[in-house]
């Protein structure tokens, strides 16, 4: 496989492997399919927010514990996160991050999909509040994209640049699973303000743009509309 940019960085995690493997197989059922990709999204978003904020001091410096012993307390930086799920199967990859996030942070949502004959990214739904890029606040400046699948590339692509136009000064990519041209054209994009963390590259797409071997399509498989 070629050498992917600085900006990529493909999982090792044992377990983690082991579930990509578990997810591929046809035999998972939606069940399966839908835990297999949290417990997937938990692993690989512990390893990535671990390296992109930093421990600070919290809002309330001292507090005490039941026994009455006071300590200092920590929360994180920075604090102006957002998460922004592809929909729709990006919806399956929220609840990890926001679970190892130490607060609650807004969730914005992109709608996405591509143009069966050309695989264009075509936007059909997004709300981004205005005032991020209007009011001159500082807004939710690093924006955490959760999409299972990067295939051609080209839906991430556009996230990110819908994002940076937004205000966004830093994205974080989490993906499950992508293709080589895919994630190299993701990484492109804007690669100085731009991190990806995924579990898995697969080196080849089919004709239509699926993930050779890949997983199927995660948003049938996660929502039951196999053959719609």
């Amino acid at each position: 496989m070629a050498e992917l940019p600085s900006n990529v960085h493909i999982s090792q995690h044992p377990s983690l492997l082991a579930k990509l493997s578990q997810l591929r197989s046809k035999s998972a059922s939606p069940r399966d399919v839908k835990s297999l990709i949290h417990e997937i999204s938990l692993i690989l978003s512990c390893e990535a927010i671990s390296s992109t904020i930093k421990p600070a001091s919290g809002p309330k410096l001292q507090d005490q514990t039941p026994l009455g012993f006071e300590y200092t307390t920590v929360t994180s930086e920075p604090s102006n996160i957002c998460i922004i799920p592809i929909l729709r199967s990006g919806l399956g990859m929220v609840e990890a991050v926001q679970t190892i996030l130490p607060t609650s942070v807004p969730i914005h949502h992109l709608g996405m999909y591509r143009e069966p004959s050309t695989l264009d990214p075509v936007e059909y739904y997004n709300n981004l509040p205005r005032e991020n890029s209007t009011s001159g606040s500082d807004g939710s400046k690093f924006a955490i994209i959760v999409d299972p699948v990067i295939a051609t590339g080209g839906t991430c692509a556009a996230a990110i640049q819908t994002l940076r136009e937004w205000g966004a000064k830093r994205v974080l990519v989490l993906s499950v699973l992508g293709a080589q041209e895919g994630v190299q054209r993701a990484a492109a994009e804007w690669p100085e303000g731009t991190e990806i963390w995924i579990a898995g590259v697969d080196k080849e797409l089919t004709t239509g743009g699926m993930l050779k071997p890949g997983l199927g399509d995660v948003g049938d498989r996660l929502f039951l509309t196999l053959g719609k």
